[in-house]
C-alpha cells in the first residue's frame, strides 16, 4: 500500500458517512415527531427487531433507549417467529429496522405483530418497500450510497440508523426531563454513574462527626480530632450551628503564634466561617472545592447544621475517578 494511502481510504470513507448524516438530517420530518410522541405515550417497553447488521444497530438503540429513561430491549426476528413473539405485550411499541424494508424474517412477524394492535415504526432507506408500507410510522434514513466502494457492504446506511437511534434517544430524554440523576440510577456500576454520585452517598454521619463547641478547651478538642480520625473538629453554637471548623494546620498556625494548647479555648484557634458543601452535590463539585481552597476536608451542611463531614481519602476511595 502506497505511503498514506490508507488514511486517504479512511478519510473517504469518513467523509461519505458524514454525507450520509447529513442527507438523514434533511429527511427528518413528521414522521419523527410521530415516532417520540407514540413512545412519550408507550405505556410497555419499546421492542427493537432486525437481523443482520440492522440487528446489531437495533441491539445497540435498545440499550441506549434503555439506559437513558425509555424501557426497550431486542427481539430477534428469527427467534420471534420460533415462539419468542410471546415476550410481547398489547402495551409494546415495536421498531423494525431493515436498509431495504424487504427482510423476509421481519415481513413474517409484523403482520401478527400489526394484528394484534401494537403500533410499528419502521426504519428503512427505501419507501416504497413492504416493510415501510406495512408500518403505522416510517423513519426513511434517505441514504444514496454506501461508504463501501463496491456500495454493497453496509456502512452509511448502518452509521445513519445508529446515528437515527441515537436521536430518538435524545428526544425522548429531553421530553421526559431526564436528569443527570436519573442516569446515575441506571448506571449505578459503571464510571459514568459513579461521575454523577453524590456527597450523601459518601460523607460521615451521626456520631463519626467530630463536633466541639467554642467554649471547649483545646486539649479536648485535640482529643476529639484525634479519635475521630479526621484531624479536623467542626466548631458549633450552642443552637448546633456551623460557626467555625479547627484543623491541625490551625493548631500549628495558632502555637507558631505563642498560642498554648493547655490554656487556650477551641474559639482561640479555630477558623471561622468555614468553606462546606450541601449533601446533594456531587463529589467532583466537592473535589473542586477542596483543591480551589488547598484543603483536604470539607463540613456537609443542611439548613446551618452540619450533617456530616467528607475527607479527601473518601472521594479517592469512591471510584469516581
Amino acid at each position: 500500500m502506497k505511503p498514506n494511502k490508507a488514511v486517504e481510504i479512511g478519510r473517504k470513507v469518513l467523509q461519505e458517512e458524514k454525507r450520509a448524516l447529513e442527507r438523514l438530517s434533511q429527511a427528518l420530518d413528521h414522521n419523527f415527531e410521530r415516532a417520540v410522541e407514540t413512545i412519550l405515550n408507550t405505556k410497555g417497553k419499546v421492542i427493537i427487531t432486525g437481523i443482520g447488521k440492522s440487528g446489531l444497530i437495533g441491539q445497540k438503540i435498545s440499550a441506549t433507549l434503555s439506559s437513558t429513561g425509555t424501557p426497550s430491549f431486542f427481539l430477534h426476528p428469527a427467534e420471534a417467529i420460533h415462539g419468542d413473539l410471546g415476550v410481547i405485550s398489547k402495551e409494546d411499541t415495536i421498531i423494525a429496522i431493515s436498509n431495504s424494508g424487504e427482510t423476509p424474517e421481519l415481513l413474517a412477524i409484523v403482520p401478527i405483530i400489526k394484528r394484534w394492535g401494537n403500533t410499528i415504526i419502521a426504519i428503512t432507506n427505501n419507501p416504497n418497500s413492504t416493510l415501510a408500507k406495512e408500518s403505522h410510522i416510517h423513519l426513511y434514513l434517505n441514504v444514496d450510497r454506501e461508504a463501501c466502494p463496491l456500495n454493497l457492504a453496509p456502512t452509511s446506511s448502518s452509521t445513519a440508523t445508529l446515528a437515527l437511534g441515537d436521536a430518538l434517544a435524545v428526544a425522548l430524554l429531553e421530553e421526559r426531563g431526564f436528569t443527570p440523576e436519573d442516569f446515575a440510577r441506571y448506571h449505578p456500576g459503571g464510571s459514568l454513574g459513579k461521575k454523577l454520585m453524590k456527597v450523601e452517598e459518601i460523607m460521615h454521619t451521626g456520631e463519626e462527626i467530630p463536633v466541639v463547641s467554642p467554649e471547649t478547651p483545646l486539649t479536648e478538642t485535640v482529643i476529639v480530632m484525634s479519635e475521630k480520625g479526621f484531624g479536623t473538629a467542626l466548631v458549633v453554637d450552642k443552637d448546633g450551628n456551623l460557626i467555625g471548623i479547627i484543623t491541625d494546620g490551625d493548631l500549628r498556625r495558632f502555637v507558631r503564634k505563642g498560642g498554648s494548647v493547655d490554656r487556650s479555648l477551641t474559639k482561640d484557634a479555630m477558623t471561622q466561617n468555614p468553606k462546606y458543601i450541601t449533601k446533594d452535590i456531587y463529589v467532583l463539585k466537592a473535589l473542586e472545592v477542596m483543591e480551589d481552597y488547598n484543603i483536604t476536608v470539607l463540613p456537609v451542611v443542611e439548613n446551618g447544621k452540619p450533617v456530616g463531614i467528607i475527607h479527601m481519602h473518601d472521594i479517592l476511595k469512591s471510584g469516581v475517578f
